[in-house]
């Protein structure tokens, strides 16, 4: 027996997917239920028992009261069911939405057409929005790699590709989505930190990189929500922010890790700038140093030039 991880996605019901339902246009419906409540008209005329106004109003010559034996009346009430039939069957497709149609608790098929539309009344109908739709979270909480607690808040973009199984493999298609965004989401955001204090040559990946957690974290939502009918085109971050009670520590590690950076590169600027002064002094033959004198140049120049970069850019 094949094994299957507890954390891989649900599988899709092979037994039930959407298929075209049995369904035909309203007006074929309504040409049935006009034709047998003209039958039935007919019989009642041919028994004289049609309202001597509903003759006139037609123009029908008048027919003596003769009744009607059982057979009459048997195709009468046959002409009624008919009619009822037909006329009971009618709705009004719409653009955008699919009809479900079970019968005794077994998927008959889906209804998409549009229009005036017989299904028939025996059947009970579902009706299911299909059109693309986006929807937007609200505040969520997730943690990110390092154990910060952050908001984030997603878009989605969405649509439900199978009715069949968006009505029937769940209670409720939207409430599982958006349950599944709040899944995907903290598993998606737990990945990676959400800010790196570390030198841009590391190149560490952050949640700052919305193109590639958007990417993650659709095809996160797209196969867990398969098996319920579900389409997911796009799942994208819009904000990523940290939880009030850890924003203004964040904030002051953010500035100390920009002032590291600022101060490592002002030193290694000065430190270019000392070396390539004494190289050219000594070059030159300008001075005559010993290690001793050498290094104290060193240390004077370097102060010297430290204080003076740092008080240019503090101006600035």
């Amino acid at each position: 027996m094949e094994s299957r991880s507890p954390l891989s996605p649900p599988r899709p019901d092979r037994d039930l997917a959407e298929r075209r339902g049995p369904a035909c246009s309203g007006w074929w419906a309504l040409l049935v239920a006009l034709l047998a409540l003209a039958g039935a008209g007919w019989l009642v005329w041919s028994g004289g028992l049609l309202p001597d106004p509903v003759t006139e109003f037609l123009r029908l010559p008048a027919r003596p009261r003769e009744g009607l034996d059982a057979a009459r009346w048997a195709a009468v009430a046959g002409c009624g069911i008919v009619a009822l039939f037909a006329l009971g069957g009618l709705t009004r497709g719409r653009v955008g939405s699919a009809w479900t149609l079970t019968l005794l608790g077994r998927y008959r098929g889906s209804v998409r057409r549009t229009g005036l539309v017989w299904i028939s009344p025996l059947m009970l109908r579902r009706r299911v929005d299909v059109r693309l739709r986006h929807w937007r979270s609200e505040p969520m909480t997730a943690v990110d790699a390092q154990g910060v607690e952050l908001r984030v808040v997603v878009l989605v973009v969405w649509q439900v590709k199978d009715a069949a199984r968006a009505l029937l493999t769940i209670d409720d298609h939207a409430a599982y989505l958006r349950e599944q965004v709040e899944a995907g989401t903290a598993r998606v955001i737990s990945r990676l930190p959400a800010d790196s204090f570390r030198e841009p040559a590391d190149d560490t990946p952050t949640l700052r990189d919305t193109e590639a957690v958007g990417d993650a974290l659709s095809r996160t939502l797209a196969a867990e929500c398969r098996a319920v009918g579900i389409e997911v085109f796009s799942a994208r971050p819009t904000r990523v922010e940290y939880a009030p009670e850890v924003a203004a520590a964040m904030q002051r590690r953010q500035i100390a890790a920009i002032d590291a950076k600022h101060r490592d590169s002002v030193l290694t600027s000065v430190l270019d700038a000392v070396d390539d002064t004494v190289r050219r002094l000594t070059e030159r033959g300008l001075v005559a140093l010993d290690d001793y004198e050498r290094k104290a140049l060193v240390k004077d120049l370097t102060v010297a030039f430290y204080t003076a970069r740092g008080t240019a850019v503090d101006t600035h």
